[in-house]
């Protein structure tokens, strides 16, 4: 019984890998990419090493496989996020199908708002 879980795990975890590998490769910009490659490969991962887990019961593995499982859910979407900013300051061309931009909205609010600027603004080395 305990066979058939695993091998199910370790099926989905691969199906999600592989759904999150044609969509780097079919979608059309680099936003959509990086969304499939987020939500489906990270999903794909943690199924993986829940299958690790179920056949391997010792605590060392559980540790791992929590720290790792960790590290994907809270790397990834910050990551991702990240990549988005620099493609957006980058002027990355963006897909068909996009209705609005609020990162663009909220940086014009910005600059049309001298106080925003002010409180945006670093601490420069000389004053200290």
């Amino acid at each position: 019984m305990m066979e058939w879980i695993v091998s199910i795990l370790l099926i989905s975890g691969s199906l999600f890998m592989l759904v999150a590998a044609i969509g780097v490769v079919k979608l059309s910009d680099v936003y959509m990419r990086m969304h499939a490659i987020t939500k489906a490969a990270s999903l794909g991962a943690i199924l993986m090493l829940a299958a690790v887990l179920l056949w391997h019961p010792q605590w060392i593995v559980a540790i791992e496989a929590l720290m790792v499982v960790l590290f994907v859910i809270l790397t990834a979407p910050i990551g991702a996020h990240m990549l988005a900013r620099v493609a957006h300051r980058m002027k990355v061309p963006i897909g068909e199908g996009y209705v609005m931009d609020e990162l663009q909205e909220a940086i014009d609010r910005k600059e049309m708002d001298p106080d925003a600027q002010e409180e945006g603004k670093s601490i420069d080395a000389e004053k200290l």
